[in-house]
């Protein structure tokens, strides 16, 4: 090779060498956001207190569990069509509703359950949804997990483990039960999680340090195959009030036993709200489920790593977002992902539905 020609190639290689990589794709998008009327009325009943929501594929429409105690009408849930896609998220329109109903067919009485959480069955298209429980002065009341036909109409409830029974000294917290609720490995597993630390689990998030709070793990019939450590998120301002809490559980993949989204969801009086999504793998805890207390015993936590702040997205405001759904697959191939806020009843709050891209 003559000398001009190897001077050409090297300086060739160099241009090469020195251009500026591409950029990877974010891995997350924001499509949009949509915002329900504070309290609309459906059927004869005040849509609020959204606090799960699952998407259909049967039937194309979402599905919304109101934590309503059957203080305003009986406990129920509604379904509704959201057009979602690249321009964004449409409006939410419903299209019908149900009261959740007992073994004996009737519906709950005031104060008489704290619905939280609501999954479509993969295999059925039934509703599996979780409810809190009470842990009061006078009463305790265990939470629970229940199978519902698509009417409302009761079918079984699943066990619980021990350790989440309402107990005087040990059990879960008042108000910090089954948020969190997801079918995974192609319907195969039920996976439920605490909003917060079992009594016997150390206190609860502060803003100098974090805490441990459990999922949960069993067999669509029932049985109960593990429980695993999930470390919460210090609180992430300080103040008189403030707390972090565990408001929902996603499998990652449909056919996946071992990863998931969980949503973390962060409230501090005069500073408002932070919730954060992150992926977390099982693969490698510890099984915790015969472990007494959590308090110095040496687990190993499950794996987490973050996924969005909703802080970084153009957002109309960060209100008290609770649920999460995979959504319809969009035409480049990338996954929604839907949230709804419970707006608590409170004309102060917002019911929001919000739409992201999640590349796969």
């Amino acid at each position: 090779m003559s000398k001009r020609l190897l001077i050409g190639a090297l300086a060739g290689c160099l241009l090469l060498t020195a251009a500026p990589a591409e950029a990877a794709p974010a891995p997350v998008r924001f499509l949009g956001e949509q915002l329900v009327p504070h309290a609309p009325t459906f059927d004869g009943t005040t849509v609020g207190g959204l606090s799960g929501v699952d998407y259909d594929p049967r039937t194309g429409q979402y599905v919304f569990i109101s934590d309503d105690r059957s203080a305003l009408q009986p406990a129920r849930f509604y379904t509704a069509k959201i057009p979602v896609g690249t321009r964004g998220v449409g409006t939410v329109t419903f299209t019908g509703t149900h009261p959740l109903r007992r073994a004996d067919g009737t519906t709950y009485p005031a104060q008489g359950v704290d619905p939280e959480d609501i999954r479509t069955d993969p295999w059925t298209g039934n509703y599996l949804w979780s409810q809190e429980g009470d842990r009061t002065a006078t009463v305790l009341a265990d939470p629970s997990i229940q199978l519902s036909e698509r009417d409302g109409a009761y079918v079984r409830a699943l066990p619980i483990p021990d350790n989440e029974r309402m107990l005087p000294d040990s059990g879960p917290r008042q108000n910090l039960v089954l948020e969190g609720l997801t079918y995974a490995a192609g319907g195969t597993l039920v996976v439920s999680a605490l909003e917060g630390p079992l009594l016997q689990d150390g206190p609860v998030p502060t803003a100098e340090q974090g805490a441990l709070s459990r999922i949960t793990v069993q067999a669509r019939t029932g049985a109960i195959l593990a429980q695993y450590a999930y470390p919460q998120e210090p609180v992430f301002a300080p103040g008189a009030g403030g707390s972090t809490g565990v408001s929902s559980i996603l499998a990652a993949d449909p056919l996946d036993p071992a990863r998931y989204l969980v949503m973390e969801r962060s409230f501090v009086p005069g500073v408002g709200n932070k919730v954060r999504i992150y992926e977390i793998d099982t693969r490698g805890a510890t099984n915790v489920l015969h472990t007494g207390s959590l308090v110095g015993a040496k687990v190993q936590p499950v794996r987490k790593k973050l996924l969005l702040d909703l802080a970084d997205f153009p957002l109309s405001k960060v209100d008290n977002v609770e649920g999460m759904t995979w959504g319809p697959t969009l035409p480049g191939g990338d996954r929604t992902l839907v949230l709804v806020s419970d707006d608590n009843f409170s004309a102060s709050q917002i019911t929001q539905v919000i739409a992201f891209a999640v590349r796969r």
